[in-house]
């Protein structure tokens, strides 16, 4: 099953099921929200989480686009990427957990035909101010999928206030020999799909108080789930990656972690780009300009003349057109030739100042913070152009 049937069945499942289709954001959050991208499919909803009335009712579904910067010092492994879709779905005050996991049961078994002998869930267990979820438990037992419960990782929120609940997590055994131990004891189970029970807000003061509206948020990401049903050791070996793996390769001698940087890295700054940010050296813009700096200096560690002037337009137009993005490839790339330039001209200075008597010993934190301030060099590019 390739991407876009995976797509097509999840949507058209619950549609089926009531759920009505809401059209992705991009990754910029409306005006006035503190978060730099959007993180996660439930972020654009947290109004209507909240309670406010969804104009097409309680019940549905949508693939969202997403970044994340905590991951990046992750990417590279074969599960997280900066920029991934989020495949979603949310009872707005109407079904409650038990529906939302026997849906998502049918759907992982039925629909995408994954044997239940390979499941593994967990359940939250309670703790001092909440109870456990003995709702999701029962049906985990009723179905016979193994159970596990914790507290703290199958409590979920999204941030330290705003709303929150327990939840259940559903894993899938990627080890070549029969299921054995527990999620949290064996990382060849992988966290496919997360189904948040969204009851209470928590205040300022760490106070949980019940939401207006009893909701249910799930999420799964499209690119993890694509590569284990595809039988991919990773998501950069899934079918989005396709056109990565077939090009990048003849262009640049790249072990595989860094040949994973850089595809992430690339694909993920097109995807900013593309839903208009361009680099700065502040907010949304410095993401996007740390991504570019990252590619750009593992591609000149080992060959100086290695640059993105070699980047087909092909996959900068591959990934807009596979986040639906209607911005003209020429001009994406233009941006990334021209973010490498500042680059070139940032590095020639870095090389000249760190050259000087005063740092050639090893660089403390003063020199780190006169290097920034005086000379505009940051602490990582510093770092890569002469470690400490």
């Amino acid at each position: 099953m390739n991407t876009d049937q995976l797509v097509r069945t999840f949507t058209e499942y619950y549609e089926d099921r009531g759920h009505h289709r809401i059209t992705g954001s991009t990754l910029l959050p409306p005006p006035g929200d503190p978060v730099l991208f959007t993180t996660s499919g439930m972020h654009p909803l947290t109004p209507h989480l909240e309670g406010r009335p969804h104009p097409l009712g309680r019940r549905l579904v949508n693939v969202q686009r997403c970044l994340r910067t905590t991951d990046l010092d992750e990417v590279g492994d074969r599960t997280h990427l900066t920029v991934f879709e989020m495949l979603g779905t949310w009872s707005l005050g109407d079904y409650e957990s038990r529906q939302s996991l026997d849906w998502g049961y049918g759907l992982l078994t039925d629909g995408f035909g994954i044997d239940p002998g390979r499941l593994h869930v967990t359940v939250f267990g309670g703790d001092d101010r909440v109870g456990p979820d003995t709702d999701s438990l029962e049906l985990w037992q009723d179905r016979g999928v193994p159970v596990e419960l914790t507290v703290e990782d199958n409590w979920w929120s999204n941030g330290p206030t705003g709303p929150c609940g327990p939840d259940s997590e559903i894993f899938l055994w990627t080890g070549d020999t029969p299921p054995r131990s527990t999620p949290t004891r064996d990382d060849r189970w992988v966290e496919v799909w997360n189904h948040v029970m969204m009851r209470h807000r928590r205040l300022d003061d760490g106070t949980l108080v019940p939401l207006p509206q009893r909701n249910i948020d799930t999420g799964l990401g499209l690119e993890r789930l694509s590569s284990l049903l595809q039988g991919r050791t990773s998501v950069f070996d899934c079918d989005v990656f396709d056109p990565w793996r077939r090009l990048v390769p003849p262009l640049w001698q790249l072990d595989e972690p860094s040949l994973r940087l850089v595809c992430d890295h690339l694909r993920s700054a097109v995807v900013v780009i593309g839903d208009g940010v361009r680099p700065s050296n502040a907010g949304r813009g410095y993401v996007l300009r740390r991504l570019l700096r990252r590619v750009l200096t593992v591609l000149r560690r080992d060959d100086p003349q290695c640059g993105l002037g070699d980047l087909p337009e092909e996959l900068v137009r591959h990934t807009l057109d596979h986040f639906r993005q209607d911005v003209d490839p020429g001009s994406v790339r233009q941006v990334l030739l021209d973010e490498e330039r500042r680059f070139d001209r940032l590095l020639d200075r870095g090389r000249r100042v760190l050259s000087r008597p005063r740092f050639r010993g090893p660089l403390t934190e003063d020199d780190l913070h006169y290097l920034h301030d005086t000379h505009g060099l940051p602490r990582d590019l510093v770092l890569d152009l002469r470690p400490r």
